[in-house]
């Protein structure tokens, strides 16, 4: 596969530099910015999975730890939702300056805590197309949900039941275009043979919809 760009990546804000890998296919129109849950960076390897099959349908990514490493041996910052989401806000807007990111439409894509980051951060960001939650906490967001506005995904598995009970509950208080999918038999992390497949088709099939259609791109053009 050819890209336009592959890389490592600083992504500097006002008081950290935070690490990252922009990942951009040479024909790619959209790119999905990952926050990743607590205790986890951009290694993770479940959102690796889901990056490298979006790599595959054209899509691009960027992969960035929300916190530094001292950062991260703290609890209490790890639950830090306005903290995350304002990184994953400055690393938004440093993504749109790059120049291999011109003209592309961007979404979220938010694991477990991260979830909440992400939709708390679409709310400031018009640009934000389409978020995607993995057994996420939207709960933490949610003086947020009301206000979100970019078409949302929630994926979760039927055996995860206390997160299945807090995205129903989500999805219930989001005002936007919204979705639950529930993936059977399946916990908290789709560790189980098949899981993360499923989660990565349904995630794409989103992003595919919600990205990458005409009037997006025609809109642009115009601009």
């Amino acid at each position: 596969m050819n890209f336009r760009f592959n890389n490592e990546v600083d992504i500097p804000l006002a008081d950290v530099l935070l690490k990252g890998e922009l990942t951009i296919p040479l024909s790619a129109e959209a790119i999905v910015i990952f926050s990743h849950g607590s205790g986890s960076s951009r290694n993770s390897p479940r959102n690796k999975m889901v990056a490298s099959y979006l790599h595959q349908h054209n899509i691009g990514t960027l992969l960035f730890d929300l916190l530094t490493p001292d950062e991260d041996l703290q609890y209490q910052t790890r639950f830090d939702i306005a903290l995350l989401a304002q990184r994953l806000y400055g690393a938004t807007r440093w993504l749109q300056k790059q120049p291999a990111a011109h003209n592309c439409t961007l979404g979220f894509f938010g694991a477990s805590t991260g979830a909440a980051s992400a939709l708390k951060a679409s709310v400031r960001l018009s640009e934000i197309e389409a978020v995607v939650c993995r057994g996420g906490r939207p709960d933490l967001a949610a003086q947020d949900l009301p206000q979100v506005k970019a078409p949302v995904l929630l994926i979760v598995g039927s055996y995860d039941t206390d997160v299945l009970a807090l995205n129903r509950n989500a999805y219930n208080m989001l005002t936007c275009r919204r979705r639950l999918d529930i993936v059977e038999n399946a916990t908290h992390l789709f560790e189980e043979d098949g899981k993360m497949e499923i989660v990565e088709k349904l995630a794409c099939k989103w992003f595919e919809q919600h990205l990458l259609m005409a009037d997006h791109h025609v809109h642009k053009s115009a601009l």
